[in-house]
């Protein structure tokens, strides 16, 4: 089944260009599952950075994916490469939720999402034109691939209260950083397995683990268990690289019954 949802997914690619908007937010581009659109503060700050969101408004009974879409699916893509005076852009990502269609295993949104991005400038007191090349997945029971050109003037509607709302209210639901009492820490494993100690307020039964493949390793999902009182999460490395990397490490999230965090643990 994983094999069908790949190839119904690569046929269905397909790609279309969204009309630039004169406002800090672009205009949206409708797919059959939903719709996209490129929100921003409008204002850099001191640095050179805009903070805007992928604002994502899915059709009741879609889904889009997190960082690590899992078995088959799409994680949101966005290149600036073509654009006027940004030198980078960073997707962030909310808490995910874990899922099972049938098809294959994932982590996700069934619901509509907001995914909060800085835009760094290569000269911060210059204009700026975001033009962004924007890939993700929308599914329902088969996957759409949503393929589009989006364009912001950030300075053309500086002082817009309702996209400036919702870039902060985007960021403010983002994971906060971990910490002692709400985190992980990796125990031995094996070349085979990643293991790790979570703590975490609340209810165990709603705590989930999620650790995003990159660099070329690939997960697979985390099984529960516990020893002296904490829970343990064993995840089973699918695939990994070659060559073990000696630089940055896997973004993971860690969610329980309050809230949720995130960070960076060392490669396996």
């Amino acid at each position: 089944m994983q094999s069908l949802k790949i190839l119904l997914l690569g046929a269905a690619i397909g790609s279309a260009t969204a009309l630039p908007a004169a406002a800090s937010s672009s205009s949206w581009y409708n797919s059959e599952g939903g719709k996209v659109r490129l929100v921003t503060s409008g204002k850099a700050d001191a640095a050179g950075r805009i903070q805007g969101v992928l604002d994502i408004a899915l059709k009741p009974g879609w889904k889009t994916y997190w960082r690590d879409p899992g078995d088959a699916g799409v994680p949101p893509q966005l290149d600036i490469s073509g654009s006027t005076n940004i030198a980078d852009a960073q997707l962030s990502f909310p808490a995910p939720q874990r899922h099972d269609d049938g098809y294959g295993k994932w982590a996700g949104y069934d619901y509509p999402v907001s995914l909060p991005v800085v835009f760094t400038l290569s000269a911060a007191k210059d204009p700026a034109v975001i033009d962004a090349d924007i890939f993700l997945g929308i599914c329902e029971t088969i996957c759409i691939p949503v393929q589009t050109r989006l364009t912001v003037d950030p300075g053309s509607d500086p002082d817009n209260a309702e996209d400036t709302a919702l870039v902060k209210a985007s960021f403010a639901a983002l994971p906060t950083p971990a910490r002692s009492d709400f985190g992980i820490n990796v125990l031995p494993g094996d070349h085979e397995t990643l293991v790790v100690e979570a703590s975490f307020p609340g209810d165990a039964e709603a705590a989930d683990f999620f650790v995003a493949g990159e660099r070329d390793y690939m997960f697979g999902s985390p099984a529960r268990s516990e020893k002296d009182g904490k829970l343990i999460f064993t995840v089973p490395i699918l695939d990994r690289p070659s060559t073990t990397p000696t630089d940055g490490g896997l973004h993971y999230t860690l969610t329980s019954s309050t809230g949720a965090v995130e960070g960076v643990l060392p490669f396996p």
